[in-house]
């Protein structure tokens, strides 16, 4: 049966193609998948050009299969069941069978992008989130439609309880029921829309779309009316440059005045080969980047380039700046198949997606497709160009950068979540560095030029888009403009930190609104990391909780303050210990609750998880007032609060309904779908709550995990939070390593030392410190070494130790002789540094666990940690502390000459204590006598004793013996007749008998006697003495 379809949907959908502005209808009922062939018909019909092509999002499983066989057999089972009118079955299947459709699954929505359709089909709502609500309504071009199924509803605001896939994540094991705020404030914005309307499977229009009662044609509009002020500005910029080659040519597809110039500018870059340009190209979506960059290559191709290279996240997303490249070379006169030739991708995953053109009318030319790991392809490339470059991580993308000319292209309003990330990082490197290479004459020869490029006016839609204006209110993108100038700053010691009720913030009221944008300004602007999807987790996660810093209010003024800082706040914890031995066990660990379970995981300790903590998730300052304190009377505040010293006694117990959802599901299933009126609600409590106001949570900690760089860790590190895990593999997105700290709350279930910051957290931070301190020489080697000291945090100044002991870990350094001998080798300069290597890690370690307790300077300190732990060399030490080499060996020396010094000397200490003493009640007393009269003495002794020999050998009794008589016979005949023999010697007989001979003899013994016993005493004497 045939049914007149109300006038006022095609009249949208005809406006929509006059204007060149999408349209967008919401669907609600079963059989509503029927009504897309006939929005499809209205479509086609009012459309001049070729049949629109279809985009068709699901989450896991079509209604009908694409595939034609098993599409006829669902067909037939869905007619026995009577699920399907035979008088629709050929309208949709000549539908399916047309072709045109890309089916696309919502996990793999990343290949659709700059990719254009005439209409989204987006079904299985409650798998949608915000990035893919975005992504996908982009791809849809100007007098395109998007459709919204919904299954049968008994009342629109049962919206508001419907579990959305993405709720799992949110919800743990204190906190498991999550509040729909987001698809309430996204019911209400449909409300607002002036180009969508909402109808039920019938294609009657609901009252949510009353808006659409007045709505009336557009005028057509003819060429008599003359041309805009923006076409009259591109007109002339064309005639401008129709003379210039190969410029002129090209610029005559542009579509804007912005993309015109930025093809200009790209041209340029090109034409003046010095190859150390980048040009960023950065726009909202629709904008033409692609069709801009497509057109620079064929200008490249013309200037002569021979090696361009081409990425993006994946190939089917250079689908248009491929298509730009073909319709450039037609306007340069080049002929497919005779001048180039174009070649498709045989790999399936692409889907035939155009990976490499071929060009030989002047001489060899080739652009081709890499993927963006594939860096180490590109060392002879003259061409890079980035398509997309937000949805590659930044990581990536630094290591495509090289001495070619480059062009990176990105969408700023972060749909994938990384835009900021690339604008707020790389971008802004790249500015620094073209900045400093300007002013250094030197530099200006070597550095890299940057250029930044940015569309404004829309290409694949008109300017003025109502989808374009919903979507960004709805999901906050363009927010940049929200933020209110402060012309004075309040003394951060008068601001005052309040609570926002989120019931309140997401209630689509006026002023709310305001707030919100405001609030999500804030965050854009401090954050790299933000996408749409962060709007629905504050809205419904039920653990988390938004503060804001605000300055003295004036309540006799009716209007909104200015935010200083805004903190978002997630509560973890209170975890069982059977599930914290379970997921030890298992080796899971469950979604949400981040620093308890990464305690539990790292330390293996199963009582934390059951403490209850907030993480802080994001904390973001207004930009005009940066670095004036606000954030840490921010940070202050909180803490006292969830101490509870914000609160009186009477408040702490008084219990409050918090975060309540208000639903009114019952009463709106009063009334029928034709009927129901939908409202923001009014019995909505304060947006504003004083922290005295309000009962605290009770906490044992707070903690926060951040990406690691030198100013956040100090940051946080002032405001005494420790850390106790760095991740040991950087982000994909920015490259920065994931760090978490921890700061103690003062709490009565936990008894701690009143003198110790830490608290109980210390063992944690302590066996993170011993493993980090590990790690810097292998995961952690290329860090800065004045991140690596802040984290480490050494004690450097030891001066108070009067007597160090020692201890027991660095004991084997003592008793290594080999290391002994080659340290004090090289304290003596007769070794090179060199020669200590296989022992410098053991003593860096030793020191910065404090087991070597030698004061160093902070400088020394530096040194110690690069060549030490981090193995770094000395030449990559110089550029890293801008020092030279011999000032940094010359505090090495002085390093190793310190702990020489210290280990010597313990090893001196314990030989001495292991030698044997001798007894205490020994006394020792000077001589009686002086030196110079015991010399004396000695000597005259002596004397005595050399004349008493001398007198004993001379005595003439013992000469008797050799007495002879006088007979002079006896000599005659001794002389041979008076003659004296030849020898002199002359024998004469003895005249005394043997008897007086022998009595003579014995007393000459005796006395001999005599004398040798008086030597032997004497010199017994003498030893005596001495």
């Amino acid at each position: 049966m045939r049914i007149k379809v109300d006038e006022r949907i095609r009249t949208l959908i005809e406006n929509g193609v006059k204007n060149r502005h999408r349209s967008m209808f919401v669907i609600v009922g079963d059989k509503s998948r029927d009504q897309i062939v006939n929005l499809h018909y209205m479509l086609s019909k009012s459309v001049v050009k070729s049949r629109p092509n279809v985009l068709w999002c699901y989450k896991n499983k079509l209604e009908i299969s694409s595939h034609e066989r098993k599409r006829e057999k669902q067909i037939k089972k869905l007619m026995q069941r009577g699920l399907l009118d035979p008088e629709k079955v050929d309208a949709f299947s000549l539908f399916i069978k047309t072709g045109g459709i890309t089916y696309c699954l919502y996990k793999d929505s990343e290949r659709v992008l700059g990719q254009t359709f005439g209409m989204c089909i987006l079904q299985d709502f409650e798998s949608l989130t915000p990035n893919l609500l975005a992504r996908t309504i982009e791809t849809v071009e100007g007098g395109g439609l998007i459709v919204l199924l919904l299954r049968s509803l008994s009342s629109l605001t049962s919206l508001y309880t419907m579990v959305m896939d993405v709720h799992e994540r949110f919800c743990t094991e204190s906190h498991a029921q999550a509040t729909g705020r987001f698809n309430e404030r996204f019911l209400l914005s449909l409300g607002s829309c002036r180009a969508c309307i909402v109808m039920d499977d019938e294609l009657n229009i609901l009252p949510i779309s009353s808006h659409m009662r007045a709505i009336t044609a557009a005028p057509v509009r003819d060429g008599s009316e003359g041309l805009s002020e923006a076409e009259r500005n591109l007109a002339d910029l064309k005639e401008q440059l129709k003379d210039d080659f190969p410029v002129g040519y090209l610029i005559k597809k542009c579509c804007t005045v912005d993309q015109g110039i930025a093809v200009s500018t790209f041209l340029d870059a090109i034409l003046d080969k010095t190859l150390r340009s980048t040009v960023a190209l950065l726009a909202a979506r629709g904008r033409g980047k692609s069709a801009a960059l497509g057109l620079a290559i064929a200008g490249a191709v013309a200037a002569g380039y021979s090696n361009i290279f081409v990425t993006a996240p994946g190939p089917e997303n250079l689908k248009t700046l491929f298509e730009f490249i073909c319709k450039g070379f037609d306007m340069l006169e080049y002929k497919e198949h005779s001048d180039y030739d174009v070649v498709k991708s045989t790999n399936p995953a692409f889907n035939k997606a155009t990976i490499r053109i071929n060009i030989y009318k002047q001489h060899r030319q080739t652009i081709q497709y890499i993927e963006p790991h594939e860096h180490q392809k590109i060392s002879q490339a003259e061409l890079l160009v980035v398509d997309e470059a937000a949805a590659i991580p930044l990581p990536v993308v630094k290591s495509l950068l090289g001495p070619y000319l480059v062009f990176l292209s990105s969408t700023v309003n972060g749909y994938e979540g990384t835009g900021r990330s690339l604008s707020l990082k790389l971008l802004q490197q790249l500015e620094d560095q073209s900045h400093t290479s300007t002013r250094s004459t030197e530099a200006a020869f070597s550095g890299r030029l940057f250029k930044k490029i940015e569309l404004s006016e829309p290409i694949r839609y008109a300017s003025g888009d109502p989808i374009e204006s919903w979507l960004h209110a709805l999901l906050c993108l363009d927010v940049t403009t929200s933020i209110p100038s402060i012309s004075s700053p309040p003394d951060p010691n008068k601001c005052h930190l309040y609570y926002v009720n989120r019931d309140t913030l997401f209630s689509y009221h006026k002023d709310s609104e305001v707030f919100l944008q405001r609030m999500m300004a804030l965050y854009v602007a401090s954050h790299y990391k933000n996408s749409p999807n962060d709007l629905q987790l504050m809205a419904d996660a039920p653990a988390h909780h938004l503060f804001v810093l605000v300055g003295p209010v004036d309540e006799s003024q009716n209007h909104l303050p200015d935010i200083l800082c805004v903190i978002q706040v997630c509560l973890e914890g209170q975890i069982s210990r059977k599930s914290a031995i379970k997921s030890l066990s298992d080796g899971h660990r469950p979604a949400g609750d981040q620093i308890p379970w990464k305690i539990c995981e790292e330390f293996q300790d199963t009582v934390f998880p059951s403490l209850s903590g907030a993480r802080i998730v994001r904390i973001a300052t207004h930009p005009a007032v940066m670095g004036l304190g606000y954030g840490s009377v921010a940070v202050e505040q909180l803490a006292r609060y969830f101490e509870g010293q914000l609160s009186s006694l009477s408040e702490v117990d008084a219990e409050e309904g918090e975060d309540t959802p208000h639903v009114r599901v019952v009463e709106a299933a009063e009334a029928s779908l034709l009927e129901e009126k939908i409202q923001p609600r009014t019995d909505l409590p304060p947006l504003f709550v004083r922290l005295h106001e309000r009962r605290p949570e009770k906490l044992h900690y707070i903690g926060v995990s951040f990406g690691l760089t030198l100013d956040l860790f100090r940051f946080w590190r002032k405001h005494n939070f420790s850390p106790f895990f760095i991740g040991s593999v950087p982000s994909n997105v920015t490259g920065e390593h994931s760090c978490m700290v921890l700061k103690p709350l003062n709490n009565d279930d936990i008894e701690t030392s009143g003198s110790d910051p830490m608290g109980f957290i210390r063992p944690f931070y302590q066996g993170f410190r011993h493993i980090f301190v590990r790690l810097l020489s292998t995961t952690f080697r290329q860090m800065e070494y004045k991140l690596a000291m802040s984290i480490l945090d050494p004690k450097l100044n030891f001066s108070d130790l009067v007597d160090p002991a020692l201890s027991s870990s660095n004991g084997f350094l003592i008793s290594d002789p080999h290391l002994m001998m080659r340290l004090e080798a090289y304290v003596n300069n007769l070794v090179n540094y060199e020669k200590i290597d296989f022992c410098k890690n053991a003593l860096a370690c030793q020191y910065f666990e404090e087991k070597i307790p030698v004061t160093l300077s902070y400088a020394q300190a530096s040194v110690l940690l690069c060549i030490g732990l981090q193995n770094k060399d000395v030449p990559y030490i110089e550029q890293e502390m801008k020092l030279e080499g011999q000032q940094i060996l010359s505090l090495y020396l002085k390093i190793m000459r310190k702990f020489h010094k210290y280990l010597y000397g313990i090893a001196t200490k314990e030989i001495d204590s292991n030698e044997p003493h001798l007894t205490d009640n020994i006394v020792m007393k000077p001589h009686d006598v002086s030196l110079e009269k015991d010399l004396d003495d000695a000597a005259k002794q002596v004397q005595d004793e050399m004349k008493a020999k001398l007198d004993g050998m001379l005595n003439p009794e013992r000469l008797q013996k050799y007495a002879i008589s006088d007979k002079e016979a006896d000599f005659e005949k001794a002389l041979q007749n008076g003659k004296i023999s030849t020898s002199g010697i002359v024998s004469v007989k003895s005249t005394k008998s043997k008897i007086e001979k022998h009595g003579k003899q014995k007393e000459t013994q005796v006395g001999e006697k005599k004398r040798n016993k008086h030597d032997h005493t004497t010199k017994s004497n003498k030893k005596r003495r001495s």
